[in-house]
């Protein structure tokens, strides 16, 4: 069975971790087909989340934006490192070209690294792009000619113009390369826990009586958060934190209303992130495709705040109160500690219609028919 080459961008969990759903998916419906992951992500993601097994590879396939932390990013970083990718361009392609050739895949699917479709494009083997925005589209709104890549949003939005299927996803942007015919759109992919969340509290020690809210702002974590910011916890709501928060000791050792879990212990106990997700009254975060997905799949309420000049965010934010109930709280009021009329107003909002989240199903068929 010819296998399938799946690149998956480097940036943030979101983009590893519904394609995951979308494998998953994949080999419920053809087991045993051969999937080669070639991605800049990490890959206890990958290990932890899988049904079966891919063969990894961990390759710099594209370059995303530079995070400070969950909150902050690198504007003219993130320029500068995404020409210096993409100034040898047609030598990655060359290789990657011959990398895949070797290889013999039926298809290629990415996520949504651009050198996937010029590469693959290259070898003659048929492409599909699963996405909900192009980088172009990212770097577009970072003028970079300002830094004197004048040539890079063009480069970047040809190479993802070579995919012979574009699968877009809900809260999109970019595309503009992507002719109608060749687009479809899905609903939303996420993870879904199949827990119970009275039986995730109980098994992990959370209060059935009180409000969980779980701080999520993936792997770069986030910083100097003070212990003050859960002072409002101490009554009605406990703050759920993992291994992926970085906080300050006297946070660690406060008793104001705060349960933190290690992300590996908590996998390693059989239980997932989705399932803190769905057992939680709110989500505490910066706006992303896979956190709101997640939050969606599971009626989750999603307190969030802004995180830096990424364009995205305005679709995100724009789109969203149609899938979950959101509320904004500005940074300063996170930091401080002033969580409390945010949540209450947050929580007083009305469910909107549970959302269609089938979109890993429906891209495993579109794919399959492909192979």
């Amino acid at each position: 069975m010819q296998p399938i080459v799946w690149y998956v961008s480097g940036h943030g969990f979101g983009h590893a971790s519904r394609d995951i759903e979308i494998i998953n998916a994949l080999r419920e419906r053809r087991p045993g087909l051969p999937v080669i992951v070639r991605t800049g992500a990490r890959r206890w993601i990958f290990d932890l989340t899988l049904k079966a097994p891919v063969e990894f590879q961990q390759v710099d396939c594209d370059t995303g934006v530079v995070q400070i932390d969950g909150l902050r990013l690198d504007e003219e970083a993130t320029v500068r490192r995404a020409a210096a990718f993409y100034a040898d361009f047609d030598a990655k392609v060359a290789a990657e070209r011959d990398l895949l050739r070797s290889l013999g895949p039926a298809l290629v699917v990415g996520d949504v690294p651009p050198l996937a479709f010029a590469a693959a494009h290259a070898a003659g083997i048929p492409s599909i792009a699963v996405a909900n925005f192009t980088w172009d589209w990212i770097y577009e709104d970072y003028e970079p000619e300002r830094y004197g890549a004048v040539d890079l949003v063009r480069q970047v939005r040809d190479a993802c113009g070579r995919a012979g299927l574009f699968l877009r996803l809900p809260m999109w942007g970019g595309f503009e390369m992507a002719p109608p015919e060749a687009t479809r759109d899905l609903p939303l992919v996420a993870r879904r826990s199949v827990r119970n969340p009275i039986e995730t509290r109980t098994a992990l020690g959370l209060p059935l009586d009180r409000k969980l809210v779980l701080l999520s702002f993936g792997g770069h974590g986030l910083r100097n958060l003070s212990p003050r910011a859960f002072d409002a916890f101490g009554g009605e709501f406990v703050a759920v934190l993992t291994g992926h928060l970085e906080m300050s000791d006297a946070a660690r050792r406060s008793d104001r209303g705060v349960v933190e879990f290690d992300e590996q212990t908590l996998y390693d106990a059989g239980w997932r992130y989705e399932d803190l997700v769905a057992a939680v009254d709110v989500v505490a975060t910066k706006p992303g495709y896979g956190i709101i997905a997640e939050c969606a799949a599971h009626q989750t309420a999603l307190l969030y705040t802004s995180r830096g000049q990424f364009i995205e965010y305005e679709v995100l934010v724009q789109e969203m109160p149609r899938y979950v109930r959101s509320q904004y709280i500005p940074q300063e009021a996170f930091f401080a500690g002033e969580w409390q009329v945010y949540l209450e107003e947050l929580l007083a909002q009305d469910h909107p219609e549970p959302a269609d989240v089938t979109g890993a199903a429906a891209a495993a068929e579109l794919i399959l028919e492909r192979t």
